[in-house]
């Protein structure tokens, strides 16, 4: 797509957004109603944080005081996945207030989805009411793809969503380095003074389906089918910029990854009981949350954990993709996060068990960092706004 052409697809799309809030308040929500963000009384957060350096795949964030300077002191985060904003109305609003709610309420410095967000009929449209939704907030975001962003079979584009997004100044993530699978591989790295890591945050486009095309370089067998794997040239990138960033500040980096379909590892944490029902193993340590469905990793292991615990920076992977299971897990000293699902488009604990939604663990992910660098993870629930 020509690139004078997408600058002006986009801005002309941000522009009929705007006037369709207008129509919609004039109307009293008679008209234009898949605007979702005229819908809400959004309220404007802010933040202290400050974008200090960026380039095609980093960016470099800290808290600052009012004179600029790099405040030393905790970090949070906000996380959630699989919003799944389709094309009814009603479900669509009802997640975007709580996630609203959540934000006004827990005031986080940073918010990471991690895919499958966008996905309705008008999907650059509504990635573009999503980003003027956070930037009403005032809060930097941040995300990763899913597996339903790219939805080739109906048109769709991730680097289009990607754009539309990344055009808006709250909006942390970068296309990552062309030569790389996928798109948004990229890190933010959180500062606690001049020189000094808090955090690097490595986000991981985790693909859609394997592809035949891969198997030989990766070693890969031919005959595994479902979900993708990340390959060697994004992890090749992972390893290699966290050299850098050693290097850069003369000490070790800790950090966390995200990404939308789960490594493999997360499968130690489940089984199933003598009446067929998914429980915890030995295996894990488990955390909190619940575990209701099968893992859906890809049936290849492609060593991304291995890698990890080899380099010995990255302490929590984040990932969506199963909605009902919420669980976080320790394994081999590294936690195995499931976000937070924030999504009612989508199937969920009560379309699949009958629960009531007094009972659905909707919601988001907090993760609170201290300035020594520890941290804590713990669920919020949309139910407790019902």
């Amino acid at each position: 797509m020509n690139i004078v052409y997408e600058k002006l697809r986009i801005g002309i799309d941000k522009a009929l957004l705007s006037a369709g809030r207008g129509v919609y308040k004039l109307s009293g929500g008679k008209a234009a109603k898949s605007m979702f963000t005229a819908s809400l009384d959004v309220k404007h957060v802010g933040t202290s944080v400050k974008i200090l350096s960026e380039n095609e795949d980093s960016v470099t964030i800290a808290k600052v005081d009012k004179d600029g300077n790099i405040l030393d002191e905790g970090f949070r985060i906000l996380s959630t996945t699989d919003l799944h904003f389709g094309d009814i109305t009603e479900r669509r609003n009802k997640c975007m207030g709580m996630l609203m709610r959540h934000i006004i309420d827990t005031k986080p410095d940073l918010v990471v989805l991690t895919g499958d967000i966008i996905l309705g009929k008008y999907q650059h449209i509504d990635a573009i009411q999503f980003a003027q939704f956070m930037e009403m907030m005032g809060v930097y975001w941040a995300f990763t793809f899913g597996n339903h962003e790219a939805r080739e079979e109906k048109g769709r584009f991730k680097e289009l969503l990607m754009k539309c997004q990344t055009t808006f100044p709250h909006c942390l993530a970068r296309q990552g380095k062309k030569e790389l699978f996928g798109l948004c591989n990229y890190c933010v790295t959180i500062m606690k003074s001049e020189n000094e890591i808090l955090k690097t945050l490595f986000m991981l486009d985790s693909g859609r389906d394997i592809i035949k095309e891969y198997c030989d370089e990766h070693g890969c067998p031919k005959d595994y089918k479902g979900y993708d794997f990340i390959k060697n040239n994004q992890m090749n990138w992972y390893e290699n910029k966290l050299k850098e960033l050693e290097e850069k500040h003369g000490k070790p980096v800790k950090s966390f990854m995200y990404m939308h379909i789960p490594i493999k590892e997360y499968e130690y944490a489940v089984a199933k009981d003598e009446n067929g029902e998914f429980t915890f193993t030995e295996k894990c340590r488990i955390c909190y949350g619940e575990v209701h469905e099968s893992v859906g990793s890809s049936q290849f292991n492609s060593g991304l954990f291995a890698l990890a615990k080899k380099l010995g920076s990255t302490q929590a992977f984040y990932s969506g993709h199963d909605h009902i299971n919420d669980f976080c897990a320790i394994y081999d000293d590294v936690y195995l996060v499931y976000n937070q699902c924030g999504g009612y488009e989508n199937y969920n604990i009560g379309t699949n068990k009958g629960w009531p939604e007094e009972k659905w663990p909707q919601g988001v992910t907090i993760t609170d960092i201290a300035s020594d660098g520890s941290f804590e993870i713990y669920p919020r629930y949309n139910r407790d706004y019902l």
